[in-house]
This record gives structure tokens, C-alpha cells and sequence, in this order.
């Protein structure tokens, strides 16, 4: 009943730019914490960004003062800006999501993934 679509990504050179959005639909009463993964092949899936409905955010060491996580409460949509790209950056991104339910619990979501390519 929860989806989340995202979009953004694609091929840039090594030193640009991509901003990536994740909007989630359905049914739910709203988004406790919304957050960035990614996965390059034959490696884990692993944090990339995370950010809490309060505006908190965490980051992986290897993204931190490159990406910002960000989100917009009213249309439930996170962002993830990326600058200064690299080609270690080269991964396929998800987008997460624990939802809060209308009944009280607590669920999680992902998204379908999204290929950054970083060329040089």
C-alpha cells in the first residue's frame, strides 16, 4: 500500500552534480525517518544518508560534506544532493522509508533503485 518512486539519477563526470528524489504514495499516517542506501556490485547495501522527520540527519564518512540529505514533510518527498561526484560513487541507490500506519506500527519501505553512473 506504500510506494516509494524515485528519480534523478543517471551518468555524470567524475567532480558533478545529481539530485535524487524519492516521493512515497499510499496509505499511512505519516514518515517517522526517510533514508538514502546504495549498493555497487558485488558489495553490500549500505547507508549512504538518513534523515528523521525533525530534520536530523546522518551521513556515511565516505559522502560527508559531498551530500545532503534532505526532505519536504508536506509532500513526503526526501532528496539526496550529490556534488563533487567520484567514481566510488558509482552505485545503485535506494530510497527507505519507516512509515508509520494508521494503526500505530511501524513499517518499512524501498524503493525500486536507481543507477548513479560517474564518469570521467
Amino acid at each position: 500500500q506504500v510506494q516509494l518512486v524515485e528519480s534523478g539519477g543517471g551518468l555524470v563526470q567524475a567532480g558533478g552534480s545529481l539530485r535524487l528524489s524519492c516521493a512515497a504514495s499510499g496509505s499511512f499516517f505519516s514518515i517517522n525517518a526517510m533514508g538514502w542506501y546504495r549498493q555497487a556490485p558485488e558489495k553490500q547495501r549500505d547507508l549512504v544518508a538518513a534523515i528523521t522527520s525533525g530534520g536530523s540527519t546522518d551521513y556515511a564518512d565516505s559522502v560527508k560534506e559531498r551530500f545532503t540529505i534532505s526532505r519536504n514533510n508536506a509532500n513526503n518527498t526526501a532528496y539526496l544532493q550529490m556534488s563533487s561526484l567520484k567514481h566510488e560513487d558509482k552505485a545503485v541507490y535506494y530510497c527507505h522509508a519507516e512509515v508509520i500506519m494508521y494503526w500505530g506500527g511501524r513499517n518499512d519501505y524501498w524503493g525500486q533503485g536507481t543507477q548513479v553512473t560517474v564518469s570521467s
